[in-house]
């Protein structure tokens, strides 16, 4: 926390001497905080009159065309999931009733490399489950690692620029990401997760998925509790070390694909137990960090497993399906909502807005992405519309067509208390996940990660961006950022002192 203060300090210092300019919007209107979300209150929800970060993502999203942004390379399979536990005293919804079969399609992917890198490369993976339940889709968009880089959607396009390649010179680089990450030092716990050898599975099938942000889950009584999932793979966790990846990218560019196909096409079908952690309201506070910020676990919760997915189908064809399909954390049913998560929140938006601008207005009325159940609105025309409008009436209510509202389909109500404000959370905890996941490897995990990270730190030219990252390190564990210092000839009195201030 105190190097944080140093780093933006250090940032103001910089800015002051370069006579930078001042952050505008696209009108020109100056930025008053291009760091936190607009939010009702400490725990409030994200307030849609918050027009930088609406504008922020939506100019984002809008970057490329027709290429995804962010999880350009992916590869789909079709499946079920069955549910095992009756969990009806945490959710109405019904792909949750016990012994329910729900047809599912999940999309793996790489997040920043483009749609024609190898899948050797270090990068989280997607991990996108389109759940075509009796309610309508359910998309749970999550990620291979159960955290995040940010805490704040506001951030989001930053952190993706400064991960891909330099406007400028078009190559990747490390001095550009950790220049970035210097001013986030929350970001040091996902950092070590892919820096480890989780940051390069060995294929898609034995890798386990998070759905990385809390939910709602809302039961019949209309009670609210928090939920976090993760998908557990059946067949384990394998890893490559960075030079096994090497090895397999020089020969096979499609490598995690083809196993995923080859193992399908024999019969030897993946699968995925779903396991839910639960929090009660009252217990958000119970931790010494807030348990709706993404860049953290809920360490030491229980955990319930409630049904398995098996994959088990290949698409006919992969741009009508794998390439067309549409994932968005604002796909949700009765009995599941988005928690106030500031990432999350973000997201909800911004996804949706994603896929409607790279696929059109009516990408949910396309075959893989269609509900099995009857879509019944009056959003109309655009382009490639496949809808059928029949009727006369177009708006609602009506008593010439009248159609009517489902309590079910309500939002749940909480109380709500605070003021207006734009500031960080107040637990941020930024280093002591990441030492904790740090001291759960093994030996050769830590020397991996070690290797790996000091590989693209030590191209850091900037001094001071790179002991203040090492600061962040040794916060986390003083072995790892002593090793990681010697590892990149940094300072360790400096790296000290960067930590007492």
């Amino acid at each position: 926390m105190k190097v944080f203060k140093y780093s933006i300090l250090f940032s103001t210092i910089f800015a002051a001497s370069t006579q930078a300019e001042t952050l505008t919007r696209d009108n020109g209107a100056a930025v008053g905080d291009n760091q936190n979300s607009y939010t009702a209150g400490e725990q409030g929800a994200v307030f849609l009159q918050d027009v930088q970060l609406i504008q922020k993502l939506q100019r984002f999203a809008r970057e490329r065309i027709p290429e995804r942004v962010v999880h350009a390379r992916g590869t789909g399979v079709h499946g079920e999931f069955v549910a095992s536990k009756n969990i009806s005293d945490l959710t109405f919804a019904s792909v949750f009733e016990k012994g329910k079969k729900t047809p599912v399609f999940v999309r793996f992917s790489t997040v920043i490399h483009g749609k024609g890198s190898p899948e050797t490369l270090r990068d989280p993976r997607g991990f996108a489950t389109k759940f075509y339940t009796d309610d309508g889709n359910w998309d749970l968009v999550g990620n291979n690692l159960p955290v995040f880089f940010i805490r704040d959607a506001i951030k989001f396009p930053d952190m993706v620029h400064s991960l891909k390649p330099s406007p400028v010179t078009n190559q990747q680089d490390p001095n550009r990401f950790f220049d970035f990450f210097s001013h986030v030092p929350e970001s040091t716990h996902m950092l070590t997760w892919v820096y480890s050898d989780y940051g390069t599975p060995a294929n898609l099938r034995q890798m386990d998925g998070f759905g990385v942000h809390a939910y709602k889950m809302i039961n019949e009584e209309n009670k609210v509790s928090y939920v976090k999932f993760q998908w557990k793979s059946q067949q384990g966790i394998n890893n490559l070390n960075a030079s096994e990846a090497a090895e397999i990218q020089g020969k096979d560019f499609s490598h995690a694909t083809r196993d995923m196909y080859t193992a399908i096409e024999k019969g030897n079908y993946p699968k995925w137990d779903l396991y839910v952690k639960v929090l009660s309201p009252s217990q958000l506070n119970d931790f010494d960090y807030n348990p709706l910020d993404a860049t953290k676990r809920w360490l030491d919760v229980p955990e319930t497993k409630v049904g398995t997915m098996t994959l088990n189908r290949v698409p006919d064809n992969f741009f009508q399906e794998t390439e067309q399909s549409a994932f968005a954390p604002a796909n949700l049913v009765p009995g599941i909502e988005p928690s106030e998560d500031r990432l999350l929140q973000g997201r909800v938006f911004s996804y949706a807005d994603t896929q409607m601008y790279r696929l059109g207005a009516n990408h949910q009325q396309l075959p893989i992405n269609r509900a099995r159940v009857p879509v019944t609105n009056w959003n109309q025309d655009g382009q490639g519309n496949q809808g059928n409008q029949t009727s006369d009436v177009n708006y609602q209510p009506s008593r010439l067509d009248p159609r009517t509202e489902s309590l079910e389909g309500r939002y749940s109500a909480m109380p709500l208390s605070g003021n207006y404000q734009q500031k960080a959370i107040s637990k941020q905890q930024p280093f002591a996940q990441a030492g904790v996941l740090y001291r759960s490897f093994s030996k050769e995990e830590q020397d991996n990660l070690i290797s790996n990270l000091a590989g693209d730190l030590g191209k850091v030219r900037d001094d001071e961006t790179r002991h203040i990252m090492l600061s962040h390190f040794y916060q986390a564990d003083k072995n790892y950022g002593t090793r990681l210092a010697k590892a990149v000839g940094g300072d360790l009195r400096k790296v000290k002192n960067l930590v007492a201030m």
